[in-house]
């Protein structure tokens, strides 16, 4: 019994101190990775939150897809059932909300440190037609410009694309707006936060932080995709979005 009493305390103030000495120093030396596919590499092969540091300014919580098209997908915006309000603020949309496990928007700072050399990230969009039918959109590369550029979109050519039609492209060095800035004057008739052109009728071909269509019922303030596919009515609500980056050339 004393035998066992002495190895007990042994255990207790010699060997577990030391671990936990041990795993605190780990952790405080183990610099984070800069993005998702970096995690992948490593081994991180199951899709969820991660930490990242892509610049080494600070370190955030990421949603990581490793399954889709390969995996090392950093996930910056989702939308899958309306439980998350998108018609949000500029500041809202400038530090992000949501729930990562969830709905959410990563925020347009997070994004722009992400997407720094903008030629050396590619985009993914994913869409879902019906709840079993999904379509997706790849693009060359992709970036925002910073706040004092008002988030500003910079964009590739599509490529590897089931939709039918290119909807985003064409808001190519548009500004982002919100309901309480908005250079265009569009997102009180568009709804959400996005990057809005300058026309009268504020015409867009895509907005996918648009409005949730609960009971499929549209208007031109929803979640919106033109031509979302080749059996669906021109601008379609889309039932499901995602959109994620990873760098070019990660395999």
């Amino acid at each position: 019994g004393s035998a066992l009493l002495f190895l007990a305390l042994y255990v207790t103030h010699q060997i577990l101190p030391s671990t936990r000495a041990f795993l605190i120093d780990c952790q405080e030396n183990t610099a984070a990775s800069k993005n998702c596919v970096e995690l992948y590499h490593s081994g991180q092969r199951i899709s969820g939150v991660y930490t990242i540091d892509p610049d080494g300014s600070g370190a955030f919580n990421v949603y990581c897809d490793h399954t889709t098209s390969g995996g090392g997908w950093t996930v910056f915006q989702k939308r899958m059932d309306g439980s998350v309000d998108f018609n949000r603020t500029w500041n809202d949309y400038k530090h992000g909300f949501g729930n990562l496990v969830g709905e959410f928007w990563l925020g347009l700072d997070n994004i722009n440190r992400l997407t720094q050399n903008k030629t050396k990230n590619m985009l993914r969009v994913d869409l879902g037609v019906t709840a079993r039918q999904t379509v997706h959109a790849e693009y060359e590369w992709f970036g925002i410009g910073n706040g004092t550029a008002n988030y500003r979109l910079y964009i590739g050519n599509m490529t590897n694309a089931t939709v039918s039609f290119d909807s985003l492209k064409p808001h190519k060095d548009f500004m982002f707006g919100t309901w309480d800035r908005d250079p265009a004057n569009c997102t009180l008739k568009r709804g959400g936060g996005w990057w809005y052109g300058s026309s009268s009728d504020c015409d867009v071909s895509s907005n996918l932080n648009g409005i949730y269509p609960h009971c499929r019922k549209e208007t031109w303030a929803n979640i919106h995709w033109d031509q979302l596919d080749q059996n669906s009515p021109e601008g379609s609500a889309p039932t499901s979005a995602e959109m994620k980056i990873r760098p070019v050339d990660s395999f």
